[in-house]
C-alpha cells in the first residue's frame, strides 16, 4: 500500500518471472531499495520546492473555486430565465391584449385630430375663397371629403358636415371656371382697354391733332403665348406643359391675380383636382360665342368713349364708330 497501484503491478510482474526464491528476494530488496531512495529524492524536492508548491496548490484551489461559483451562478441565471420564460408565457395573451389596445387608442387619437381639422375646413375654406386662393382650398375640399367618405364614413357627428362639404365640393368647379372665363376674356382685354387710353390722355395732354396710332398688341401675354414660351418647351409637347401644370404652387403671402396666366394655370390645376376637366372645356365651348360678342360689345364702347373725350373734331376724323 506504500507504492502506487500501477508500480506493485510492475513488482508483481518482475518477482514473477524469476523462478528461483533467492532471487526474487535480490530482486525484491533492489526493488524497495530504489522505491525507498525515489521517495527520499521526491521529499527533498519537495522541501526544496515547498513555498512554489504551495502556491500553486494555492492558487489551483482558487482556481477551482471560482470556477465551482461561477458553474453555480450559470445554474441559477438559467433557472431565472426559465422562470421568466414560463410568466412571459403566461402573461403573453395579456401583453398582446394591451398591446393591440395601444394600437386601438393611437388610432383613436388620430381620428380625433382629423375630426378637429375637419371641423375647421368650412371656416379655412371660406377665407382662401374670400382671398382666391383656390388651389390650397381645393386641397384643402378634397382631402376633408376623402376623409369624411373615408375613414370618418362611419361618424355620425360628422353627418351634416359631410354633406356641407360635399355640396360645395360639386359647386366648386363652377367658381373656378367663372373665375379662369374672367381672365381669359376680360381681365386680358382690359389690358388692351387700358393702354389705349393711357395713349388717348399722352395725346390730348400735347394736343396732338395726328391719328390714334393703332394699338400694338403683339406683346400681350395671352394664355397660349404663354405655353408656347420657352419656359414651357416647344408648342405641341405635352409632356413639358403637364410637368411645369404640376409644378406649378400657391404662394398664400402674394396677390393670387398679379400673374392672370399663372392664376389660370392654378384655376385649371385646381378643376384637375375635382375631376371637372371635361366639364371645363365643354363650358369654355358652349361659352366660346357668347364671351367674344361681349368682348367686341366692349372695345366697341371703350373705343368710342376714347374718342368722344377726345373731341367733336378728332371724333369726326378718326370715325371712332
Amino acid at each position: 500500500s506504500k507504492y502506487p497501484y500501477f508500480c506493485n503491478l510492475s513488482v508483481l510482474r518482475t518477482l514473477s518471472t524469476s523462478d528461483d526464491v533467492e532471487d526474487r528476494e535480490t530482486e525484491k530488496g533492489r526493488l524497495e531499495e530504489a522505491y525507498e531512495k525515489c521517495d527520499r529524492d521526491l521529499d527533498e524536492l519537495i522541501v526544496q520546492h515547498y513555498t512554489e508548491l504551495t502556491t500553486a496548490i494555492r492558487t489551483y484551489q482558487s482556481i477551482t473555486e471560482r470556477i465551482t461559483n461561477s458553474r453555480n451562478k450559470i445554474k441559477q441565471v438559467k433557472e431565472n430565465l426559465l422562470s421568466c420564460k414560463m410568466l412571459l408565457h403566461c402573461k403573453r395573451d395579456e401583453l398582446r391584449k394591451l398591446w393591440i389596445e395601444g394600437i386601438e387608442h393611437k388610432h383613436v387619437l388620430n381620428l380625433l385630430d382629423e375630426i378637429e381639422n375637419i371641423k375647421q375646413v368650412p371656416q379655412k375654406l371660406e377665407q382662401c375663397m374670400a382671398s382666391k386662393h383656390y388651389l390650397n382650398a381645393t386641397d384643402m375640399l378634397v382631402s376633408a371629403v376623402d376623409s369624411l367618405e373615408g375613414p370618418l364614413l362611419q361618424v355620425e357627428g360628422l353627418s351634416d358636415l359631410r354633406l356641407e362639404l360635399h355640396s360645395k365640393k360639386m359647386n366648386m368647379h363652377l367658381v373656378l371656371i367663372d373665375e379662369l372665363h374672367r381672365h381669359l376674356y376680360i381681365k386680358s382685354t382690359n389690358r388692351v382697354g387700358q393702354r389705349n387710353k393711357e395713349k388717348g390722355r399722352i395725346s390730348s395732354l400735347v394736343k396732338d391733332a395726328s391719328p390714334v396710332p393703332l394699338m400694338d398688341v403683339t406683346n400681350l401675354s395671352t394664355p397660349r403665348k404663354f405655353l408656347e414660351t420657352s419656359q414651357f418647351g416647344t408648342p405641341g409637347s405635352s409632356s413639358m406643359r403637364e410637368t411645369n401644370l404640376l409644378e406649378i404652387r400657391e404662394d398664400t403671402e402674394l396677390d393670387p391675380e398679379e400673374n392672370s396666366t399663372v392664376f389660370m394655370g392654378i384655376l385649371i390645376k385646381g378643376l384637375a383636382k375635382l375631376k371637372k376637366i371635361p366639364e371645363t372645356v365643354k363650358a369654355i365651348q358652349d361659352r366660346l360665342e357668347q364671351e367674344l360678342k361681349q368682348i367686341v360689345k366692349r372695345s366697341t364702347t371703350q373705343v368710342a368713349d376714347n374718342g368722344y373725350q377726345r373731341g367733336d373734331n378728332l371724333s369726326q376724323e378718326n370715325q371712332p364708330r
